[in-house]
């Protein structure tokens, strides 16, 4: 919610959408997160 609030829920969804699509994983730390693309698929 926090990037939700800087970059609009719009913008975020397609993010997540994007990421979810082409094989990123999602690893939460706290306030932020780490997003890197999953080579193995």
């Amino acid at each position: 919610m926090l990037v939700s609030a800087f970059a609009g829920t719009a913008t975020m969804r397609e993010a997540y959408a994007y990421a979810i699509e082409t094989g990123y994983r999602f690893y939460s730390y706290g306030d932020s997160s780490l997003l890197f693309k999953d080579e193995t698929r």
